[in-house]
């Protein structure tokens, strides 16, 4: 009888070892920057609203997505040096950085790419502009940050808010801004996840630096104003511009910005902003009413 309980036990701790073994030999997911410290003086990429942050779709979602206007400039958040710049069908147009704090991120769905491997990018430099392509269902940048390196199965993923700043599905981020708490609240409050809230981004530039790969009417579709009323402003002759050219840029530019959410209506949106349809049609060149999610209108 002693002899039969103590093979059950025997086997009780022998299925217990193995079971150890095994939960052992798992790797943990990376979800926080292993030393915030490293990277607490990275920018924000692009301007725009944050529509969906690390960890979402079932775990899946291993980086933040920002919204923004087509052709928005996306920035490297650190110097570093560009070890892929390709177009793949799930990425789209991709720019991989590798920086000298062992991180590497991502910057996908670029509707233009600037940056080319081998190339030396600056904190803050134009590395692309924002777009849909690949497996993008809408306008805007898919950033991720990966310790050490980027691998197809994603598991040295981490969350970017570690460097960037808490941030809500809802937010507004600003480019070229530092330091914790980086994340603008947008209409009055930041929402939760899977909420569905107006956001409104406050724009105040008068001028332009053109950047690499930019032509008047990428200028002008960023601006929302037209080829025609960038060369009378700016005394341009056959569309001729050249990077580093300062340009001044129409009444229309600068304002308040409102982005677009799903079921909103140009009458909804009006209401809203104070403003007439008419009016936001005129200073959208909108010759009818339709619009789209993540579509971004200027109302004042």
């Amino acid at each position: 009888m002693r002899d039969y309980i103590r093979r059950i036990l025997i086997a009780v701790l022998m299925g217990l070892c193995v079971s150890l073994l095994f939960l052992g030999g798992k790797h943990p997911e990376a979800s926080t920057i292993p030393n915030p410290g490293k990277a607490d003086h990275w920018i924000w990429p692009a301007t725009g609203k944050v529509t969906d942050i690390y960890g979402t779709r079932g775990g899946k979602h291993k980086g933040i997505d920002i919204a923004g206007p087509l052709n928005n400039e996306v920035l490297a958040v650190d110097a570093g040096t560009v070890t892929k710049s390709y177009f793949s069908d799930s990425y789209g147009n991709v720019v991989f950085i590798k920086h000298d704090n062992g991180f590497e991120t991502v910057y996908a769905h670029l509707e233009h790419r600037i940056a080319m491997e081998g190339q030396r990018v600056v904190q803050g430099g134009a590395i692309g502009r924002m777009g849909s392509t690949g497996d993008s269902s809408g306008v805007h940048l898919h950033f991720e940050v990966h310790h050490d390196k980027w691998t197809v199965n994603k598991e040295n993923a981490v969350d970017p808010v570690a460097a960037l700043g808490e941030v809500m599905e809802g937010q507004a981020v600003v480019a070229k801004t530092e330091g914790k708490g980086r994340a603008m609240e947008a209409a009055g409050n930041p929402i939760k996840h899977g909420a569905d809230k107006p956001v409104a981004i406050e724009t105040n530039a008068n001028v332009h630096t053109v950047g690499h790969g930019e032509t008047l009417w990428s200028i002008a579709q960023k601006y929302q104003t037209t080829v025609n009323e960038l060369s009378v402003l700016n005394g341009i002759k056959e569309n001729q511009i050249i990077v580093g050219q300062q340009l001044k840029l129409n009444s229309h530019s600068g304002g308040k910005q409102y982005m677009v959410t799903k079921g909103e209506t140009l009458y909804s949106i009006s209401r809203k902003t104070d403003t007439s349809v008419d009016r936001i049609k005129e200073l959208n060149n909108l010759s009818g009413d339709s619009i789209k999610p993540d579509q971004v209108l200027i109302v004042k």
